[in-house]
Protein backbone atom coordinates (compact mmCIF):
# COMPACT_ATOMS: atom_id res chain seq x y z
CA UNK A 1 0.00 0.00 0.00
CA UNK A 2 2.73 1.89 0.12
CA UNK A 3 2.73 2.74 -3.20
CA UNK A 4 -0.20 5.14 -3.53
CA UNK A 5 1.91 7.78 -1.67
CA UNK A 6 3.29 10.36 -3.91
CA UNK A 7 6.89 9.52 -3.76
CA UNK A 8 7.66 6.73 -6.41
CA UNK A 9 10.27 4.11 -5.63
CA UNK A 10 12.15 2.65 -7.70
CA UNK A 11 11.00 -0.41 -9.37
CA UNK A 12 7.21 0.80 -9.37
CA UNK A 13 7.53 1.39 -12.97
CA UNK A 14 9.72 0.03 -15.31
CA UNK A 15 12.94 1.94 -16.63
CA UNK A 16 11.58 2.59 -20.28
CA UNK A 17 9.19 4.70 -19.13
CA UNK A 18 11.11 5.94 -16.32
CA UNK A 19 13.97 7.11 -18.44
CA UNK A 20 11.25 8.91 -20.80
CA UNK A 21 9.54 10.73 -17.93
CA UNK A 22 13.27 11.52 -16.56
CA UNK A 23 13.82 13.48 -20.04
CA UNK A 24 10.22 14.59 -19.87
CA UNK A 25 11.08 16.48 -16.28
CA UNK A 26 14.59 17.85 -17.80
CA UNK A 27 13.22 19.62 -20.30
CA UNK A 28 10.13 20.99 -18.60
CA UNK A 29 12.83 22.47 -15.47
CA UNK A 30 15.06 23.80 -18.33
CA UNK A 31 11.25 25.90 -19.67
CA UNK A 32 10.93 26.57 -16.26
CA UNK A 33 14.45 27.79 -15.56
CA UNK A 34 14.18 30.12 -19.07
CA UNK A 35 11.22 31.50 -18.38
CA UNK A 36 11.49 32.09 -14.57
CA UNK A 37 14.44 34.77 -14.90
CA UNK A 38 11.81 37.01 -16.22
CA UNK A 39 9.87 36.87 -13.20
CA UNK A 40 12.90 36.92 -10.47
CA UNK A 41 14.19 40.00 -9.34
CA UNK A 42 15.19 41.25 -5.94
CA UNK A 43 11.36 40.90 -4.10
CA UNK A 44 10.75 37.12 -5.95
CA UNK A 45 14.31 35.48 -5.69
CA UNK A 46 14.46 35.55 -1.85
CA UNK A 47 10.52 34.70 -1.44
CA UNK A 48 11.66 31.71 -3.88
CA UNK A 49 14.13 30.27 -1.22
CA UNK A 50 12.02 30.87 1.42
CA UNK A 51 8.62 28.61 -0.46
CA UNK A 52 10.99 26.02 -1.14
CA UNK A 53 12.77 25.62 2.61
CA UNK A 54 9.08 26.08 3.92
CA UNK A 55 7.78 22.91 1.38
CA UNK A 56 10.71 21.02 2.38
CA UNK A 57 10.33 21.21 6.24
CA UNK A 58 6.29 19.98 5.45
CA UNK A 59 6.74 17.44 3.06
CA UNK A 60 9.75 16.13 5.95
CA UNK A 61 6.45 15.69 8.32
CA UNK A 62 4.63 12.58 6.81
CA UNK A 63 1.01 11.97 8.07
CA UNK A 64 -0.94 8.64 8.14
CA UNK A 65 -3.51 8.77 6.40
CA UNK A 66 -4.72 5.10 5.92
CA UNK A 67 -2.77 1.94 7.25
CA UNK A 68 0.42 1.34 5.68
CA UNK A 69 -0.42 5.02 3.82
CA UNK A 70 1.08 8.41 4.40
CA UNK A 71 0.80 11.47 3.25
CA UNK A 72 2.68 15.30 2.83
CA UNK A 73 1.79 18.28 1.54
CA UNK A 74 3.10 18.55 -2.01
CA UNK A 75 3.36 22.64 -2.12
CA UNK A 76 2.68 23.23 -5.92
CA UNK A 77 -0.29 25.31 -5.26
CA UNK A 78 1.04 27.15 -2.37
CA UNK A 79 4.35 27.84 -4.60
CA UNK A 80 2.55 28.75 -7.47
CA UNK A 81 0.47 31.48 -5.13
CA UNK A 82 3.45 33.28 -3.66
CA UNK A 83 5.73 32.94 -6.37
CA UNK A 84 4.56 32.01 -9.86
CA UNK A 85 4.24 28.50 -12.03
CA UNK A 86 7.82 28.86 -13.32
CA UNK A 87 9.45 29.45 -10.49
CA UNK A 88 7.20 27.22 -8.09
CA UNK A 89 7.88 24.15 -10.32
CA UNK A 90 11.74 24.96 -9.57
CA UNK A 91 10.70 25.19 -6.01
CA UNK A 92 8.99 21.71 -5.79
CA UNK A 93 11.67 20.17 -7.78
CA UNK A 94 14.71 21.24 -5.75
CA UNK A 95 12.55 20.13 -2.44
CA UNK A 96 12.37 16.27 -4.33
CA UNK A 97 15.96 16.18 -5.59
CA UNK A 98 17.50 17.22 -2.11
CA UNK A 99 14.60 14.11 -0.19
CA UNK A 100 16.20 11.95 -3.11
CA UNK A 101 19.49 12.13 -3.00
CA UNK A 102 20.08 12.95 0.99
CA UNK A 103 17.00 11.15 2.35
CA UNK A 104 16.15 8.25 -0.20
CA UNK A 105 12.88 9.94 -0.15
CA UNK A 106 11.54 8.43 -3.57
CA UNK A 107 13.86 6.31 -5.55
CA UNK A 108 16.51 7.70 -7.65
CA UNK A 109 15.39 6.30 -11.10
CA UNK A 110 12.07 7.45 -10.58
CA UNK A 111 13.11 10.91 -9.70
CA UNK A 112 11.35 11.92 -13.15
CA UNK A 113 8.35 10.48 -12.34
CA UNK A 114 8.27 12.63 -9.24
CA UNK A 115 9.24 16.03 -10.53
CA UNK A 116 6.65 15.02 -13.15
CA UNK A 117 3.45 14.52 -10.87
CA UNK A 118 4.50 16.90 -8.30
CA UNK A 119 6.61 19.59 -9.79
CA UNK A 120 5.28 19.98 -13.26
CA UNK A 121 1.48 18.37 -13.25
CA UNK A 122 0.84 19.66 -9.56
CA UNK A 123 2.58 23.23 -10.65
CA UNK A 124 0.56 23.70 -13.47
CA UNK A 125 -3.01 21.89 -12.38
CA UNK A 126 -2.71 24.54 -8.93
CA UNK A 127 -1.72 27.77 -11.85
CA UNK A 128 -4.10 26.86 -13.72
CA UNK A 129 -6.92 26.62 -10.91
CA UNK A 130 -5.97 29.54 -9.30
CA UNK A 131 -6.32 31.39 -12.79
CA UNK A 132 -9.26 30.51 -13.25
CA UNK A 133 -11.08 30.97 -9.64
CA UNK A 134 -9.23 34.32 -9.13
CA UNK A 135 -11.65 35.55 -12.03
CA UNK A 136 -14.48 34.89 -10.39
CA UNK A 137 -13.23 35.55 -6.46
CA UNK A 138 -12.24 38.87 -4.55
CA UNK A 139 -8.70 39.52 -4.79
CA UNK A 140 -8.87 40.07 -0.75
CA UNK A 141 -6.76 37.38 1.90
CA UNK A 142 -9.81 35.50 1.84
CA UNK A 143 -10.58 35.09 -1.68
CA UNK A 144 -7.21 33.76 -1.72
CA UNK A 145 -7.69 31.58 0.90
CA UNK A 146 -11.23 30.29 -0.42
CA UNK A 147 -8.76 29.82 -4.18
CA UNK A 148 -5.88 28.07 -2.43
CA UNK A 149 -7.61 25.63 -0.46
CA UNK A 150 -10.06 24.64 -3.41
CA UNK A 151 -7.06 24.58 -5.89
CA UNK A 152 -5.10 22.36 -3.83
CA UNK A 153 -7.53 19.96 -3.06
CA UNK A 154 -8.27 19.49 -7.15
CA UNK A 155 -4.54 19.89 -7.76
CA UNK A 156 -2.92 16.87 -5.65
CA UNK A 157 -5.86 14.89 -6.69
CA UNK A 158 -5.08 15.90 -10.68
CA UNK A 159 -0.96 15.40 -9.61
CA UNK A 160 -1.56 11.51 -7.68
CA UNK A 161 -4.02 10.77 -11.02
CA UNK A 162 0.00 11.68 -13.14
CA UNK A 163 0.98 8.06 -10.94
CA UNK A 164 -1.50 5.99 -12.80
CA UNK A 165 -0.72 7.13 -15.99
CA UNK A 166 3.07 6.31 -15.60
CA UNK A 167 1.72 3.05 -13.47
CA UNK A 168 -0.28 2.08 -16.36
CA UNK A 169 2.88 2.65 -19.10
CA UNK A 170 4.80 0.75 -17.45
CA UNK A 171 4.06 -0.72 -13.91
CA UNK A 172 5.77 -3.69 -13.01
CA UNK A 173 3.01 -5.51 -10.19
CA UNK A 174 0.06 -7.23 -11.45
CA UNK A 175 -2.37 -4.44 -10.17
CA UNK A 176 -6.15 -3.67 -11.25
CA UNK A 177 -5.42 -0.24 -12.99
CA UNK A 178 -9.26 0.84 -11.12
CA UNK A 179 -8.19 0.20 -8.21
CA UNK A 180 -4.96 2.09 -8.16
CA UNK A 181 -7.11 5.15 -9.83
CA UNK A 182 -9.72 5.35 -7.04
CA UNK A 183 -7.62 4.26 -4.38
CA UNK A 184 -5.27 7.58 -5.03
CA UNK A 185 -7.64 9.98 -5.49
CA UNK A 186 -9.47 9.14 -2.49
CA UNK A 187 -6.51 9.13 -0.50
CA UNK A 188 -5.17 12.37 -2.10
CA UNK A 189 -8.79 14.01 -1.51
CA UNK A 190 -8.26 13.66 1.94
CA UNK A 191 -4.19 14.72 1.39
CA UNK A 192 -5.20 17.75 0.00
CA UNK A 193 -7.37 19.02 2.43
CA UNK A 194 -4.76 19.17 4.44
CA UNK A 195 -3.21 20.89 1.96
CA UNK A 196 -5.66 23.11 0.96
CA UNK A 197 -5.76 24.69 5.10
CA UNK A 198 -2.16 24.85 4.74
CA UNK A 199 -2.23 27.04 1.74
CA UNK A 200 -5.08 29.29 2.59
CA UNK A 201 -3.49 30.20 6.10
CA UNK A 202 -0.20 30.46 4.74
CA UNK A 203 -1.49 32.66 1.66
CA UNK A 204 -3.57 34.42 3.89
CA UNK A 205 -0.91 35.58 6.12
CA UNK A 206 0.91 36.43 3.85
CA UNK A 207 -1.33 38.67 1.83
CA UNK A 208 -2.37 40.50 5.05
CA UNK A 209 1.05 41.59 5.96
CA UNK A 210 2.75 42.14 3.03
CA UNK A 211 0.22 41.86 -0.09
CA UNK A 212 3.14 42.69 -2.59
CA UNK A 213 4.98 39.21 -1.74
CA UNK A 214 1.93 37.27 -3.25
CA UNK A 215 2.62 36.44 -6.68
CA UNK A 216 -0.78 35.27 -7.54
CA UNK A 217 -2.28 38.83 -6.06
CA UNK A 218 0.34 40.65 -8.53
CA UNK A 219 -0.12 38.40 -11.80
CA UNK A 220 -4.12 38.22 -11.27
CA UNK A 221 -5.39 41.54 -9.41
CA UNK A 222 -6.24 43.10 -13.13
CA UNK A 223 -7.71 40.81 -16.17
CA UNK A 224 -5.90 41.05 -19.63
CA UNK A 225 -7.50 44.29 -21.67
CA UNK A 226 -9.29 45.52 -18.16
CA UNK A 227 -9.28 49.22 -17.70
CA UNK A 228 -9.79 48.97 -13.93
CA UNK A 229 -6.03 49.38 -13.87
CA UNK A 230 -6.22 52.52 -16.14
CA UNK A 231 -8.44 54.53 -13.81
CA UNK A 232 -6.22 56.02 -11.33
CA UNK A 233 -3.98 57.58 -14.47
CA UNK A 234 -7.19 58.94 -15.93
CA UNK A 235 -8.17 60.31 -12.56
CA UNK A 236 -4.59 62.15 -12.42
CA UNK A 237 -4.27 63.30 -15.85
CA UNK A 238 -7.95 65.06 -15.31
Amino acid sequence: METVAMHIANGIVNAQVSAVFAVFAVVALALCVARGRADLDDRLAPMAGLVAAFIFAVQMLNFQVLPGVSGHLLGGTLAVMLVGPWVGALCVSTVLIIQCLLFADGGLTALGLNITNMAVIGTAAGYLLVAGLLRVLPKTPTGLAVTGFIASVIGVVIASQGFVLQYWLGGTTDLSLPAIAGTMAGVHTLIGVGEGLITATTVATVARVRPDLVYALRRFRTRPGSTAGATPSLRSAA
